[in-house]
């Protein structure tokens, strides 16, 4: 029983901070939140955004006719991409201090709001950059207030205290973690979320089912986070099909989009070990990656190499996705159990078809041990998380 895995006598703290307005609909919500935004002196904001799906999934409409009617003033910065760089941020920090916004809007999904809550820390202080920041040169305790409204169904941003971004520079896809950043409000509207792409609405969703096994199996695991890893892994193995299936099926989003909350619950509590900490090397050397998809590629690995330290937790969370699992299943039948869910969905990736080959291995190595903040994620995996295990999850997943 998964229950032998857990330390009774271990006093845990439990987070849920964010206010989040769920459900259809809920970015009606939006001229509510501007109004108290208003009545605490904050009457100018930055937008923080991709190019182009925060007005493609209407959502804009909602904000912008919010800060207009409560005339707020607003500045938009729209070229925040996937796996956001402090390149952009510190241009975004620079925008927002001239134009004297006082609070951060994020529209989109992890991308947007981990720019957003690093824009509203640098806002606080101004002296500082973004490699700073990213590169823990110093300890931030404030931050401007943020408001997260999330067009996707992974990342669980929009509910804890977590941003990344890459240090362009370095090849560093660094993790900040600080209280201050947790959104004020957050919006997580299923309708705003039907027009992702196929591929990634499958990655997203593959994104919050490694938050979960992570946070489920990492050395502050609490019972708390098993149940939401497995309550998490149920509804996305049982809705994402129906999406892939019919994309516009706004039931089958909704689920998808609490499962995403709930894991971003769920990591802001059990945090998160290997396939985080061995998947941001992986795009910050190629930013094209999706960070679902080098999840996805580096989890049947990552399972394989635990199965023995966490197999009671392990067989209760993952038998959604794979009902043959079991305590008696072998570290090899439990990589291969998972990999072959993967395939079912249609990511059946390997890290040679993104292009890495065994040469890239001893890079990705080192920058799995010296980007900033990645030793912490590895000191916490169930097991010895030293170079030949990295090297050899690596190569497994080639």
């Amino acid at each position: 029983m998964w229950e032998n895995d857990i330390d009774i006598n271990e006093i845990q703290e439990i987070r849920t901070r964010t206010n989040v307005y769920f459900g259809i609909g809920a970015i009606k919500k939006i001229d509510g939140i501007v109004k108290e935004l208003k009545t605490k002196g904050i009457d100018k904001v930055i937008v923080m955004s991709g190019k182009n799906a925060y007005k493609a999934t209407g959502a804009w409409g909602y904000v912008e006719n919010a800060l207009k009617e409560n005339n707020v003033g607003y500045i938009n910065y729209d070229k925040v991409t996937p796996n956001p760089t402090d390149i952009a941020i510190d241009e975004a920090k620079k925008i927002a201090l001239d134009f004297g916004a006082k609070a951060v809007i994020a529209i989109g999904g992890g991308s947007p709001t981990d720019a957003g809550k690093s824009v509203a820390i640098l806002l606080k202080y101004p002296d500082k950059s973004a490699s700073d920041l990213y590169e823990f040169k110093f300890a931030p305790d404030k931050a401007a207030p943020v408001v997260a409204i999330n067009l996707t169904h992974g990342t669980g941003s929009e509910t804890n205290r977590f941003a990344v971004a890459t240090i362009v520079a370095k090849d560093y896809k660094p993790a900040i973690a600080y209280d201050c950043i947790y959104p004020m409000y957050a919006i997580d509207d299923p309708q705003l979320m039907t027009k992702l792409s196929d591929k990634q609405t499958k990655y997203v969703s593959i994104d919050a089912l490694n938050h979960v096994v992570e946070a489920a199996t990492s050395k502050v695991a609490s019972a708390y986070t098993i149940c939401l890893a497995r309550e998490v892994i149920s509804i996305v193995s049982k809705y994402l099909p129906d999406v892939i299936k019919n994309p516009e099926d706004l039931k089958a989003r909704y689920y998808l989009a609490y499962a995403a909350m709930l894991g971003g619950v769920c990591f802001d509590n059990g945090l998160l070990h290997y396939t985080h900490a061995l998947e941001h090397p992986l795009s910050a050397v190629k930013h094209e990656l999706s960070h679902g998809l080098g999840l996805a590629i580096l989890l049947p690995a990552v399972i394989e190499n635990m199965w023995e330290a966490k197999k009671e937790t392990l067989a209760y969370i993952l038998e959604p996705i794979a009902p043959e699992i079991n305590t008696s299943t072998t570290p090899k039948e439990a990589n291969k159990f998972v990999y072959e869910w993967l395939k079912s969905v249609g990511v059946a990736n390997k890290l040679k078809d993104e292009g890495f080959e065994q040469g890239d291995i001893s890079r990705l190595v080192e920058l799995a041990f010296t980007t900033p903040s990645l030793d912490g994620l590895l000191a916490i995996a169930p097991t010895n998380a030293d170079k030949d295990a990295v090297r050899e999850i690596y190569e497994k997943s080639l």
